[in-house]
């Protein structure tokens, strides 16, 4: 289990414990003696809060922690399979992909990472839109920022802002704007996009030979639903072989 998926697991349970309580977040902060903006951070899984933190909050709401164990990176086979079925156009527009490249306007980007590999049918998570961009376009791309409201990822205290938002300045290239998250790999060059067609409207894609190749983590989750897809075919066709081995014998293939 990744520290961003209990990160995720400690947000979604808060956020779901103190609904049932009926309390805002300032109302639990008084009770647990936290501030409301270190809540609001938890809550967003922006950090992994300490276990002592995370009792002390739920014992607040009348609840106690459990630990359960389970196989690694079980979340993620739950949430290919989840995903397998839902309609891209639909998670485009959760995403706020057009509000994002409505507003980049004429800066040269091509879609990039896990929003590439969404957008050409692999149900892979999608956390924030991804984008390459080039660095001769930075002073076009900080203006963006600029325009956008931009916050920059501060990962030494795991919280928006904060720091500069300009991409030359050191730091992951990840920003909360007000049209929604935005990630860029910023690249000499453009990889050479095709054109997906997706709700009436064509973007710029990064391939998915090149996704695999520049972005560890997209190529990870391709290659686990791959090897899926492969199980579960060979699951198919081993159960097909021994159903026809019975209709022939007359007999039960057990």
């Amino acid at each position: 289990m990744t520290e961003s998926h209990l990160a995720h697991q400690i947000a979604r349970t808060l956020r779901h414990e103190r609904d049932r309580a009926g309390l805002t977040q300032q109302a639990l902060a008084a009770r647990a003696g936290l501030s409301q903006a270190a809540i609001a951070r938890i809550e967003r899984g922006d950090r992994l809060p300490g276990l002592t933190t995370v009792e002390r909050l739920l014992a607040a709401l009348d609840r106690q922690l459990r630990i359960e164990a389970e196989p690694l990176d079980s979340h993620l086979d739950a949430a290919l399979d989840e995903l397998a079925g839902t309609d891209p156009v639909e998670r485009l527009d959760r995403l706020g992909l057009d509000r994002l490249v409505d507003a980049l306007g004429d800066l040269p980007h091509v879609l990039a990472g896990s929003t590439a590999a969404m957008m050409q049918g692999a149900p892979i998570p999608v956390e924030a839109v991804e984008i390459a961009v080039r660095w001769r376009d930075s002073p076009s791309f900080t203006a963006f920022l600029g325009r956008a409201l931009a916050q920059r990822w501060n990962a030494r205290w795991e919280e928006w802002g904060g720091v500069r938002h300009e991409p030359e300045e050191p730091g992951e290239h990840r920003w909360r704007t007000r049209h929604g998250e935005l990630r860029a790999r910023m690249v000499e060059e453009l990889p050479e996009p095709i054109e997906v067609r997706l709700g009436g409207r064509t973007y710029p894609v990064e391939p998915l030979v090149q996704v695999e190749v520049a972005d560890r983590r997209a190529a990870e989750l391709l290659r686990r639903h791959r090897q899926r897809l492969t199980a579960g075919a060979a699951g198919t066709a081993g159960a097909a072989g021994a159903a026809d081995t019975a209709d022939r014998t007359g007999g039960s293939a057990g």
